[in-house]
């Protein structure tokens, strides 16, 4: 059997990485389609090689665009590489890219593996949540992380013997790349940063940085953090956040803003954080696993289980409550359990999909 694995952001690239490096330790027969959604192909590369995986076969070089631009361009580039002898096609998670090759196998008959199935923030408005609803309704394995995520399933109806609780890839991929990450540079040491003496943040999110008033107070409820605590708070800056930021001149004084860094300095200073402010949904879950204090900057998450063992409070972007939940959130023991499974999400996947 030969498996198309379809990717195309570097969240998809972490999240698949245990299945890639499972697939190369037991010589099974795949190829990899990078659709090159939201960034140079050329930068991916690199990241690529930092996580010591083999370079994509196919690049389609979709680039951004609107969603159904990228979309079909995503569907036209996949078509044209799984129709000769594709078994299987493996998609994660929930961007533009998970849906073009969700659908180009659908069409094709080919059966579809969606890894991180039936999460749902029910918030319809939002593109992920389509992206998720389609895919997982085209799928012939389900691959669910939680139980949480499994029931959401079937109440859509979704046939049972179809799911499979698997755990996160998440988990493997930070057990596995802070390995990596600890014997490189130390992002602490470069940016003067002492080990649980500083906040972490990050806000990418269009419902956030494309609104004026979410997004100042957003930097508010930063500004205020750091004169509560005192502490410095590291803003390693999304460039959409920074365009937003100029265009809106929002006073970011006192902040200490720095480019977007690499995926291990990053897991690094997660890791080191005293909290972490975030809007992102896969930072959501590492926190959880690194027993990080984390504090949502939104007004849903398709991450429940989070907030459900304590190690995350949905503060959605008003000061006063982003304030009052970083308050909480610091009052709570570091002792919650990982929800995610034991860091061996790949193996059983692969197990499912090759079975002996």
């Amino acid at each position: 059997m030969r498996t198309a694995v379809i990717l195309g952001t570097r969240p998809e690239i972490i999240k698949m990485s245990p299945i890639l490096r499972e697939f190369k330790q037991r010589n099974i027969d795949y190829f990899v389609v990078h659709t090159g959604q939201h960034y140079s192909y050329e930068l991916d590369r690199a990241f690529f090689e930092d996580l010591k995986l083999e370079e994509p076969d196919i690049n389609l070089n979709v680039g951004s665009g609107s969603h159904a631009v990228q979309t079909g361009k995503i569907l036209e580039g996949v078509e044209d590489h799984i129709k000769q002898r594709t078994d299987l096609v493996l998609v994660q998670g929930d961007t533009n890219t998970v849906l073009g090759g969700s659908l180009a196998a659908a069409k094709l008959n080919i059966p579809v593996g969606h890894v991180e199935a039936g999460l749902r923030s029910f918030d319809r408005s939002m593109p992920e949540e389509i992206n998720r609803l389609v895919a997982d309704h085209v799928s012939s394995y389900l691959f669910a992380p939680t139980e949480v995520s499994r029931a959401n399933l079937l109440k859509e109806g979704i046939d049972e013997s179809s799911i499979y609780v698997a755990g996160n890839t998440v988990v493997d991929a930070v057990y596995q790349n802070v390995k990596i990450a600890e014997t490189s540079r130390d992002p602490l040491d470069y940016l003067g940063l002492k080990r649980q003496q500083y906040f972490l943040a990050t806000s990418h999110r269009a419902e956030n940085t494309d609104n004026p008033d979410r997004l100042r107070d957003i930097i508010e409820a930063f500004r205020k953090i750091l004169t509560i605590y005192n502490l410095p708070i590291i803003y390693p800056i999304h460039p959409r956040a920074a365009k937003m930021i100029k265009q809106f001149r929002v006073n970011v004084d006192g902040i200490m803003i720095i480019p977007p860094v690499g995926y291990f300095d990053f897991l690094l200073l997660e890791k080191n954080a005293k909290l972490v402010l975030t809007d992102s949904g896969g930072v959501q879950e590492e926190t959880c696993v690194l027993g990080v204090p984390c504090v949502t900057l939104r007004d849903n998450t398709e991450r429940p289980e989070t907030i459900d063992v304590k190690s995350n409070l949905l503060a959605g972007t008003r000061p006063d409550i982003i304030v009052d939940c970083v308050d909480r959130m610091l009052g709570r023991e570091r002792n919650w359990n990982n929800p995610y499974g034991d860091g061996r999400a790949g193996e059983k996947i692969v197990n499912i999909i090759y079975p002996d």
